[in-house]
């Protein structure tokens, strides 16, 4: 499999369409991602801890928009019962054809089995770990809290959910701050103006972000307990929400 590539897909000026999980994304992601989420290179090895944690023998673990494959492999390496299942699940076929050859290329030798289906359907049961990472966000509002819902009643007790999400602030001058941080973070990996702006144009409609409280609310009245905001950078965060026993 050839090295992923750099990611050039806004440096040209070009019309304004919606941004598309399609195969020219997937082939310049793992440089998009960390070019472009704060955190995201820590955020992913703690996912891999946080499963050594809350992982339950014998459970199912999902890495739900598993994209290619960061968290999955991170889950796989933090399971510790080889008898649980590792599923991971993405609705773009080009996503899981490049995660399946991360997958074989991990030496790891818990099997992973990846579905591509849609988050909102797929059949979820017996879980004790499940991701949402940097995913609810490209999820419909009015189709959250029945994800969630599904996510938590799939949930054995004492099990977790890992939401990581782009969020916005009450506070107009907090989110100009945020904002404007986060471009600096951008610029700083090399993007120029031109690429922040016609990528956030394409985001603007599919990537619809909520504030901490939201999803707070929203994850109480799905169903889990104790929720606790374990990172944070500018306007990027991950949140536990624990099922409880």
């Amino acid at each position: 499999m050839t090295r992923p590539e750099t990611d050039r897909l806004f440096a040209q000026a070009q019309p304004q369409s919606d941004f598309r999980f399609d195969s020219a994304v997937a082939r310049v992601f793992p440089d998009m991602i960390r070019r472009s989420v704060p955190g995201y290179t820590t955020i992913v090895p703690m996912i891999g801890i946080i499963t050594e944690q809350f992982a339950q023998p014998g459970s199912h673990c999902y890495d739900l928009g598993c994209s290619l494959g960061a968290s999955t492999l991170a889950m796989r390496h933090g399971l510790r019962f080889e008898d649980c299942a590792l599923i991971g699940v993405d609705n773009s076929a080009a996503m899981i054809e490049r995660c399946e050859h991360y997958i074989a290329l991990d030496d790891h030798p818990l099997p992973v089995s990846l579905r591509c289906e849609d988050i909102l359907t797929t059949d979820l049961s017996d879980a004790s770990v499940t991701t949402l990472n940097f995913t609810l966000q490209f999820v419909q509002p009015a189709e959250r809290l029945p994800l969630l819902q599904r996510i938590a009643d799939a949930t054995r007790p004492g099990g977790v959910l890992i939401l990581s999400e782009k969020v916005r602030f009450e506070s107009a001058s907090e989110q100009d701050i945020q904002t404007h941080l986060h471009h600096e973070f951008k610029r700083a990996n090399g993007y120029s103006d031109l690429e922040i702006s016609q990528k956030r144009s394409a985001l603007e409609q599919v990537l619809i972000p909520e504030t901490i409280a939201d999803h707070r609310e929203r994850l109480t009245a799905a169903g889990f307990g104790e929720v606790t905001v374990w990172y944070q950078c500018f306007n990027f965060v991950s949140m536990l929400a624990i099922k409880a026993s």
